[in-house]
């Protein structure tokens, strides 16, 4: 976008521009969604970039945490993405144990994904101990983003969800672990839920754009899950600005429908299509003869 004439470009955009977007000191957008509404809205809008992130499992499956999510899963959501996104580049999440076994399971499932899925990159989590599978994926031609700092598909496992970095041995960790990804070859990474310092930091010392959920205003960018920006549910993290409460619009429009129907108001004759009164007259007539 054009910060002074707010022009958004409709060239689509690639891992290169997101890279030259840190350059230019330009803020980048970034947005889950799980369905081609959805990508429609995001594209339409202006987002750069577009997370197909195992939080489906939560947000659109009825699971409890992402664990559950497949492969499988990640690949039927990122299709209707990639049809209704034609500007941002799409990135498609890694689910838990898509990836940790061994660097073959990872190029695999990674390269189902881009194949399959129609994704422009890739998302995993981890710190250096993911960065030889991150090099791995990015010498088969695979992009890369990183997501260090609080990671959902292991805080599930071990139900600590704790902000991090708040001492300066958890800091400096997560400082090391973003230089291994970027030197292992990711072209940008999330960080979430990392104090505000660590994350200017962090941001302060990499080439490659960092995006931030809930880690402060310095990164380069923020992503958020959109059920949560639009207000669908009830709950949301601490971290995550509500910019609608389409929650309450949602109920209201389904409870007027459901008494409109129950007292027959709806549909009424905006809403229902009649017959020509000519060839009512015909269909009575031909009912009528023996």
């Amino acid at each position: 976008m054009d910060a002074v004439r707010g022009v958004i470009s409709v060239a689509k955009v690639k891992v290169s521009d997101v890279l030259a977007m840190k350059g230019r000191g330009e803020r980048i957008t970034m947005v889950t969604a799980y369905d081609y509404p959805s990508a429609l809205h995001a594209d339409k809008s202006g987002i750069d970039m577009i997370l197909v992130g195992d939080s489906l499992g939560m947000v659109v499956l009825g699971y409890e945490n992402p664990i559950p999510v497949t492969v499988d899963d990640i690949i039927h959501h990122t299709r209707p993405v990639a049809r209704g996104a034609g500007r941002p580049l799409i990135v498609g999440d890694m689910p838990f144990m898509s990836y940790h076994v061994s660097v073959e399971d990872a190029i695999r499932n990674a390269g189902r994904i881009i194949k399959e899925g129609g994704a422009d990159a890739v998302k995993l989590e981890g710190g250096r101990e993911v960065a030889p599978k991150v090099r791995a994926l990015v010498d088969v031609g695979i992009p890369v983003q990183a997501h260090i700092g609080l990671m959902p598909q292991r805080a599930s496992v071990t139900g600590r969800f704790n902000v991090q970095g708040t001492t300066a041995e958890a800091g400096l960790e997560i400082v090391r672990d973003a230089e291994a990804l970027e030197e292992a070859g990711a072209f940008s990474v999330v960080l979430e839920f990392v104090t505000a310092e660590v994350a200017e930091m962090i941001t302060g010392r990499l080439s490659i754009p960092t995006i931030g959920i809930g880690s402060g205003p310095r990164c380069d960018g923020q992503v958020l899950v959109l059920h949560d920006l639009l207000g669908v549910y009830k709950k949301a993290p601490p971290f995550a600005k509500r910019y609608a409460d389409l929650r309450t619009i949602i109920l209201e429009a389904l409870s007027s429908y459901c008494e409109e129907v129950r007292i027959g108001k709806y549909p009424d004759p905006e809403h229902t299509v009649n017959m020509e009164q000519g060839e009512l007259r015909r269909l009575r007539d031909s009912l009528a003869e023996p």
